[in-house]
């Protein structure tokens, strides 16, 4: 295609999604065209007001070898637009070593957020063929300053120089970061940046081993990292951990704190995916030829060396801790963790034994640094193919809160560019790609990621495979009875009740999550009690659309008088960035509606198996506290598939979830549920009214029996384990006896 054809393409595009994908095609036309005449053309898109046009023309300049595009590149590092200095720094990356760059990219990198992770990235590949020049960049940044003890931002961007200088080979940058790692006086931060690189460097030179060591045996956080470097540098056997002949199979999700409890389920990003992966880990290790489950989350430094002692574990689902080297954040902003991501993932699958397979969930930065982790190492990957972030953004398209005016903008925080082809990468990069099930899967396929699946699977027939996910139903069941025994409905012999329940028969008494939710809704108003539940649950993020839930409900006078809103989910004392703007939209839609606020519950995060029983006890009702057949409610504005409307299926709720995305699979329209335009809270109140008329219909008595029927045969844990065991089988090599 020609180049003017090219980018005619991009600007009229009918939709976002159209325009970035045509954005590959004009990277290729400037290829093909090359020459000053390309660059001067796509140096003058780039200072279009259209916003997606100009971020394809900085990418389609990165592909013209021409002096120009290279000037115009380097001076686009300087540009006022933050975007355009993101893309400019990408683009870069894919040119031969500009030195007068260099140190525009340097500064970049001690910039922070997404901008180091984009600069560092170029600098990465400069290193390659021209390290001397790279280090001594980095190096003349940190020595700016360097005689005075770097604090708070300060230190922050010079651990990020000491980082990146770790990325660069030779021995100028391996004396650079030595003299870092033992200087007294840098911040405690700066130091451990310097001691992590000179374990993952394995240079095992003598005063690199004396200071480790001497690092090592000292108290502290740096302590802690100096322990990890030596366990780096530490000569383990590669047989080290099972060598048996069942598989060996690792899965991760770095924005969670995964435990066995589940305690933190709901708040941050610990959302459906990270109590699915600790369950599924557990059923994958159950299944007949799987020896290990490796499940990675983020950790701090100090849990990863106390994890030590489990690295060569032969058997079982493993909880592994990844240290990210920062303080928790959600994943809009967790890009710049990817090289402690990287170092951390390289030694979980490397210390374990031999890994056979790599299962990466999300176009996030976990599974970026693990993919670059697994192709060093040449361990195959699978990927769960879904469109995300592209329903997201077609979403916001089509309501306007996303333009091309604005584009450029919202994609300095969320990334969206970067995310689509972090997508299409991994996606390429897999030996197969998982599926969640969904109306006209391979047209949305087609039209969101411009992948057509079965011209892949002519060529390769097992290339991808349909996945469910699955709940755990014995959780599922025991909330149930209990459930059951508080409102009188259950055995009538206290011996009967679930183990581990505090709740005896004939007594006030309730076992604790039951009275943990009684005391919240006895704590409304006298005339609130005794009505039914509205119930949503997930993390507090704006794509779960928690705000759009709570003024549906609010802004309709009928609803909130008929029923309470229970919202579920968010850290309420110490909130994060996105669940601080969902708390402040909320409490925006109830300043609005004042009446509404005596009917109003937030109660933060729960354990999932609290959350089980609080969607149980919304289906039977707590005798004097909550009415019977209430609803459960998602507001996502997608669902890839929708694990908590699965459980509240399960636990015999109505449901009405977002009529795009995977619920459509399962949930059976005005028989179990309702499907809405999730964009619109007028959509949702209607879709809440009609559930709250279905769960009292006593027409439809067979409709909690036909929900569990459905999530017992194909919504469960152990179907999803054997569907993916198989799977992994079909790409492992086999291992010799």
């Amino acid at each position: 295609m020609a180049l003017q054809s090219a980018l005619a393409a991009v600007r009229e595009a009918p939709f976002i999604l159209d325009a970035v994908r045509a954005g590959d095609e004009l990277v290729v036309a400037a290829g093909n065209d090359g020459g000053p005449h390309a660059a001067a053309v796509l140096a003058a898109a780039v200072r279009d007001d259209d916003q997606v046009t100009a971020i394809a023309a900085v990418h389609a300049l990165g592909a013209v070898f021409d002096d120009r595009a290279a000037d115009e590149l380097s001076e686009l590092l300087s540009d006022p637009r933050t975007f355009v200095r993101e893309h400019a720094a990408w683009a870069l990356g894919n040119r031969v070593p500009r030195l007068d760059a260099v140190g525009r990219l340097v500064t970049g990198v001690a910039a922070g957020g997404f901008a180091t992770v984009i600069n560092q990235r170029t600098l990465r590949r400069w290193a390659h063929s021209a390290p001397d020049h790279v280090a001594l960049a980095l190096e003349g940044a940190l020595s700016i300053g360097a005689s005075i003890r770097a604090t708070g931002e300060a230190a922050d961007a010079r651990a990020k120089l000491v980082e990146t200088m770790g990325l660069v080979p030779g021995a100028v940058a391996s004396r650079a970061i030595l003299r870092v790692a033992a200087a007294p006086d840098e911040a405690p931060r700066v130091r451990q940046a310097a001691v992590a690189a000179l374990g993952d460097r394995g240079e095992r030179g003598i005063e690199v081993l004396e200071l480790i060591g001497k690092l090592a045996s000292t108290d502290g956080e740096l302590g802690a990292v100096a322990t990890l470097a030596a366990f780096d540098l530490g000569e383990r056997s590669s047989a080290i951990g099972s060598a048996g002949s069942g598989l060996s199979v690792a899965q991760l999700f770095l924005h969670a704190d995964l435990d066995r409890e589940l305690s933190r389920a709901g708040a941050g990003d610990n959302g459906g995916i990270a109590t699915m992966l600790v369950r599924l880990g557990d059923a994958l290790a159950a299944e007949p030829g799987v020896d290990r489950v490796l499940t990675m989350s983020r950790g701090s430094v100090a849990a990863a060396v106390t994890g030590l002692s489990d690295y060569g574990a032969s058997h079982g689902h493993l909880l592994t801790p990844i240290p990210l080297m920062s303080e928790p954040v959600d994943a809009a902003h967790a890009w710049p963790v990817n090289v402690a991501a990287e170092r951390g993932i390289r030694r979980a699958l490397t210390a374990h034994g031999r890994v056979d397979v790599l299962h990466l969930r999300m176009a996030d930065v976990g599974s970026m640094a693990a993919s670059a982790v697994a192709t060093r190492l040449g361990i195959p990957t699978v990927f769960t193919l879904a469109p995300d972030p592209h329903a997201v953004i077609h979403a916001l398209d089509m309501t306007g809160a996303l333009s091309r005016n604005n584009f450029g903008t919202v994609d300095e925080n969320e990334h969206y560019w970067f995310r689509t082809g972090l997508v299409r990468r991994l996606a390429a990069g897999a030996y197969r790609c998982a599926l969640f099930p969904r109306p006209q899967l391979r047209d949305q396929l087609r039209d969101l990621l411009g992948i057509d699946i079965d011209t892949d699977i002519d060529t390769d027939p097992h290339r991808y495979t349909v996945v469910p996910e699955g709940i755990d139903l014995t959780v599922t069941e025991a909330a149930q009875r209990e459930a059951e025994l508080a409102t009188g409905a259950g055995p009538s012999h206290p011996t009967d009740a679930p183990r581990g329940s505090a709740l005896v028969t004939g007594s006030n008494t309730l076992p604790p999550a039951l009275a943990d939710l009684s005391g919240l809704i006895a704590a409304l108003p006298a005339d609130r009690r005794g009505l039914p539940i509205a119930l949503t649950v997930g993390r507090l993020h704006r794509v779960k659309g928690m705000a759009t839930v709570v003024e549906a409900w609010a802004a309709d006078p009928d609803l909130w008088r008929r029923c309470n809103l229970l919202v579920v989910g968010g850290d309420l004392h110490h909130p994060c960035v996105d669940e601080r703007g969902q708390l402040d939209a909320i409490a925006a839609v109830i300043a609005e509606n004042p009446a509404a606020a005596v009917g109003l519950v937030l109660s933060g995060h729960r354990p999932n198996d609290v959350v089980a029983r609080w969607m149980a006890a919304a289906h039977t009702g707590l005798p004097g506290v909550i009415a019977p057949n209430g609803v459960y409610v998602c507001g996502s504005l997608k669902e890839e598939f929708g694990l908590a409307l699965i459980e509240a299926l399960a636990a015999g709720l109505v449901v009405v979830g977002p009529d795009a995305g995977g619920p459509a699979t399962y949930v059976d329209e005005g028989i179990t549920g309702f499907l809405v335009d999730t964009r619109s809270p007028t959509a949702v109140a209607v879709g809440m009214g009609r559930a709250l008329d279905l769960a009292i219909d006593p027409t439809a008595h067979g409709r909690v029996d036909a929900a569990r029927l459905l999530v017992h045969d194909r919504y469960t844990i152990q179907a999803m384990a054997r569907t993916l065991s198989g799977m992994y089988t079909g790409i492992a090599a086999p291992v010799a006896g």
